[in-house]
């Protein structure tokens, strides 16, 4: 599924309160696409328990162990994620997710401080972070700007 079709498949799915599938559409779906172009796949592989919750790691700063980032990591194969999770807890499982539907988690996923993608097998050095603080400013930027178009009053031709 590309991710025109991920997107579409977001908005169709968003509750119809308060105006959500416009939101969705006009504000929301235009910051995940331009993410999503950047990175390489159109699904990655999360670790997930029994209960398919995202497997979450905490890392600390080497050198002051009071900073901690909560991390989700998106792998680019089954691979990929079944050797990271034999390392760290064998009892996951890895299944893919639309890299959309990451994205759009990622907004109300509190407990997550970032995502990082990885986009080339074998390579756990080099990933793509998204902070969910990040696109959430994004967010907010762009659903001023779909609510200051909205309340434009109309032209005055006379």
């Amino acid at each position: 599924m590309d991710i025109d079709q991920q997107l579409q498949e977001l908005i169709a799915e968003a509750p119809e309160d308060r105006g959500m599938p416009k939101v969705m559409e006009y504000a929301i779906a235009p910051i995940i696409k331009v993410i999503a172009q950047r990175l390489q796949h159109q699904q990655y592989y999360i670790l997930q328990n029994a209960e398919e919750n995202w497997q979450v790691t905490t890392l600390r700063h080497r050198e002051d162990e009071n900073l901690t980032k909560r991390v989700i990591y998106a792998f680019p194969t089954f691979e990929d994620a079944g050797s990271f999770a034999q390392h760290s807890e064998p009892e996951l499982m890895a299944l893919p997710v639309n890299v959309a539907q990451i994205l759009f988690e990622l907004l109300a996923f509190e407990q997550v401080d970032t995502v990082i993608f990885f986009d080339e097998s074998g390579n756990y050095k080099d990933g793509t972070e998204i902070p969910r603080d990040k696109l959430q400013e994004l967010m907010r930027e762009q659903l001023k700007k779909l609510k200051e178009q909205t309340e434009q009053p109309p032209a005055n031709f006379a």
